[in-house]
Order: C-alpha cells, then sequence, then structure tokens
C-alpha cells in the first residue's frame, strides 16, 4: 500500500475555455478523474565580472556539506485560493508576440530589471527577446558542443544566477555531443549585455547518460539560494536499470548544490545524503523524465512536471515549508518506478518506504508528455493569481491547478490547441508566456 506523505485530494472538475488568439475553440475533454487516488528598452550595464575563461570540466566538487549561506529567504506566504468556479477561460487568450524561432524550448527571465526574456533553442543558442522584438544576434552559441541529434537531447535547461546583475553568471543543462548531460556555468560579456562568453564555461557537472530520451533538462535556483537540477531517468522504457530508485547515481533525480560556496560547487549542509548513503547531490528521487520545475515566486512551492511511461502524466509538489527545511535527513521520493501517478507500475517497493503521490494527473487519452509549467503571480490577469498553469506537448492543452482553502486539489482544463508546448516562463512582471515547437511564443492575456 502507497504511503500517504501529503493529506492532498485531487478533485478534477470539467469546464469550457479558448485556445490561442485567430483559432477556433473546440468543445474541451473532461478532465480525468483521480481513480484510486492514494490518499496520502536597453538593458542596464553590468559591472565588470572577475571570471578566469576555462574550457575544461571542474575539478570534484567539496565533499564536506557547509551551511547555507545568507541567501535572503523570503518570510513564507500565502493568498487565498482562487474559488471554485470563478475561473473563466473565456476570458483569456493567448496572443502570438513572436515566431521564426527553430524549436524553442525554454522561456527565462535573468531578474536583472532589464525586461528580457531569453529563449532556448534546441539546436544551443539561447536568443533575446525585448520589447517584443528577437534581437539578431543569439546571447550564446553552443551549437559547437551541444548534440541535439536526439529528439529529446538539445540545450534543454538555463537558469539565471540570484545575484546576476553582480556577477553576470548564468547556467545551463545540454546534452554533449557524445550524449552525455552537461551542467556548466557561464558568464555575460563584460562589454555587451546582451551577448555571453562562450569561452568562459566552467563545468560543474557530466553525466553519463546510458539512452538518448529521458534527459530532463530542469534547472532553476530555489528560495535557498541553491540550484537545483532535474535529470531523467536515463531513457529506454520503464527504467531497466533501476536509477529513478537507486541512490548510486545521478539519475532519475532532483539534485541540490551551492554554486556559492565552492568552485565548481558544495553539498548543501541539508542535502538527504550529505554524510553518506547516497550521492551527497542527491535531494529527492523516484522520478521518470522531469520536464520542468517551477519554485512559485510568491510562496516558494514546488511543483515538478514528470513525464509518464504508458498512460499517465503527473505534476508532483513539495510545499515550501519542505524545501526550506533545515538539518533533514528526509529525502524526497516521488515513486517512479514503482509508481506512474498514482497507479502501480512495476515491482513492489520496501516496507516502510514513503512515497509522496501527485498533485495531479492525467491519462493518454488528454495527452501523452506533461510539461511543467509556472504558478501565475502576475497583475494583469487577478482572477488567476496562485494558478499553476500547465500543459501537454502531445495535445497543445492547457490545464489550471490550485489548491483550495482547505488543501484540496483543483484541477481544471483551461485552453486546447496551443500546439506542442515545450515550455512556459514568466517575464520580470511575473506574466506568463508559452513557446509552441514550431517557433512562436505567446503571452496569456485579457481577452
Amino acid at each position: 500500500m502507497r504511503w500517504i506523505a501529503c493529506l492532498f485530494l485531487l478533485f478534477i472538475t470539467a469546464c469550457n475555455g479558448t485556445g490561442r488568439e485567430s483559432l477556433a475553440t473546440k468543445s474541451l475533454l473532461e478532465s480525468p478523474s483521480p481513480t484510486n487516488l492514494p490518499v496520502s528598452t536597453s538593458p542596464a550595464p553590468l559591472p565588470s565580472p572577475s571570471l578566469e575563461p576555462t574550457s575544461e570540466a571542474a575539478q570534484s566538487p567539496t565533499n564536506a556539506p557547509v551551511a547555507a549561506a545568507e541567501t535572503g529567504i523570503p518570510a513564507l506566504t500565502r493568498e487565498p485560493a482562487p474559488i471554485v468556479g470563478t475561473i473563466d477561460p473565456a476570458a483569456y487568450t493567448w496572443k502570438p508576440i513572436i515566431n521564426g524561432l527553430q524549436q524553442p524550448l525554454g522561456l527565462e527571465n535573468a531578474g536583472d530589471g532589464s525586461g528580457r526574456l531569453f529563449v532556448l533553442e534546441q539546436r544551443g543558442l539561447i536568443r533575446i527577446l525585448q520589447n517584443g522584438n528577437l534581437i539578431a544576434l543569439p546571447f550564446l552559441d553552443l551549437t559547437d558542443r551541444v548534440g541535439s541529434a536526439g529528439f529529446e537531447q538539445g540545450l534543454l535547461g538555463l537558469g539565471f544566477h540570484p545575484k546576476y546583475r553582480e556577477n553576470g553568471y548564468f547556467f545551463v543543462n545540454y546534452t554533449g555531443l557524445q550524449g552525455d548531460t552537461v551542467i556548466a556555468r557561464f558568464q555575460v560579456s563584460q562589454t555587451d549585455p546582451n551577448i555571453a562568453r562562450a569561452d568562459s564555461e566552467l563545468v560543474l557537472l557530466q553525466v553519463e547518460q546510458p539512452y538518448e530520451n529521458h534527459n530532463g533538462g530542469a534547472l532553476i535556483f530555489g528560495p535557498d539560494g541553491y540550484l537545483y537540477l532535474g535529470l531523467g531517468d536515463g531513457g529506454s522504457a520503464g527504467d531497466p536499470q533501476n536509477n529513478a530508485q537507486s541512490l548510486d547515481t545521478l539519475l532519475g533525480k532532483v539534485l541540490r548544490i551551492d554554486v556559492d560556496q565552492s568552485s565548481p560547487y558544495a553539498i548543501p549542509q541539508g542535502n538527504p545524503y550529505a554524510q553518506g548513503g547516497g550521492r551527497a547531490e542527491i535531494w529527492a528521487y523516484g522520478l521518470r523524465n522531469p520536464w520542468r520545475m517551477a519554485f512559485d515566486a510568491l510562496t516558494g512551492d514546488l511543483y515538478i512536471g514528470d513525464v509518464g511511461q504508458n498512460q499517465w502524466e503527473e505534476i508532483n509538489f513539495l510545499p515550501a515549508e519542505a524545501v526550506l527545511q533545515v538539518g533533514t535527513t528526509q529525502a524526497f521520493n516521488f515513486g517512479w518506478n514503482y509508481f506512474e501517478g498514482a497507479r502501480q507500475f512495476h515491482g513492489q517497493p520496501p516496507v516502510g518506504l514513503e512515497i509522496i503521490p501527485p498533485a495531479a494527473e492525467y491519462d493518454h487519452a488528454l495527452g501523452c508528455s506533461v510539461t511543467g509549467g509556472v504558478v501565475y503571480r502576475g497583475s494583469q490577469l487577478p482572477g488567476l493569481r496562485g494558478v499553476y498553469l500547465f500543459g501537454d506537448y502531445c495535445s497543445g492543452r492547457v490545464w489550471g491547478l490550485w489548491r483550495t482553502s482547505d488543501g484540496k486539489w483543483q484541477q481544471r482544463l483551461l485552453f486546447e490547441n496551443m500546439g506542442r508546448i515545450t515550455a512556459f516562463g514568466e517575464d520580470e512582471s511575473g506574466e506568463v508566456y508559452l513557446a509552441d515547437q514550431a517557433g512562436v511564443i505567446y503571452l496569456l492575456a485579457a481577452k
């Protein structure tokens, strides 16, 4: 019997919704029922940084765990939940703001006050959107070192250091020419804020990938100032090497590292295996292919979109209280490959193993590959504040997910016909964007 880690129930409601501008709206399918769900302008210039360029892989990380640095962790904040039935999808539309991109996979802002959006292209380019225009020269060109021949390979993740305005550091997740996962740090040019230095690469991690699929790619800084990395289980099907549940590999995990205390990184003191018993970088495990993670900008809650195997796509969740806990030895286990979503998939978990069930799921009648999203925290669409928006790559559907005041989950299908959804993103004001693999970026707006 599956252990109940969070006393959350998933309540699904059907709805009507809208799609992209200029697209006819089709009648929406009913959201899946949780059958058998366990109870359980010009940018400001940057100061001249002092990084010495290097193209060599970094040395081993500092083995001794270090205490958290002063990161200015915000106090936990909660808002009233949206009132059930008050979200009207017909009040919103997705406005195309740019097209002509080549297989965009990610959208990020630098948090530096410049108002820019940075777009990842699978082939290995980072492009800049500013004031609705695509800057001709790429911010960074990594096509000489990114392997993107495989469908799930390429430049997969981007995260800006919380102090990017001061130090110019940003981090990427890409598959190398041999197919391995590479986590690396780069730095912006000292003279042009729209150009990064390709020769400034510092490789933090290289992880061998046994197959070309399930590389994950999520890369994001948490409210604690640490860097979180989402890696898939290594690929093939069904996790044949049992990587997701093994503590001896970084595959199928969320890793947490401190990129400020040592070079290339240090192990945070609160990591569950910092003192042994597993790889020290591991923070959470039991994931198949985490495709996008997001921290709620207001609360610090964590959402993970984990791509399913045969039938179920899932959204995993951890409240900020769990993310920010200090001195714990608890590792969070999301259940793969014992479970796919909330359903048993393969084998029996050991007695007493604590597994966290998904906050939401849907079956393959509604899609085939979840794309994790973001929590809306902008000011232009107050009716959506606090709603986590996520979608499906195959069906182009977009759902909203939120918790009611009594802690129960509500999920509602809001939009469809959004193409091949590869990513959601936020600008510095908290407004939400969506990337279609066909090369279009959309902004969620009021009609």
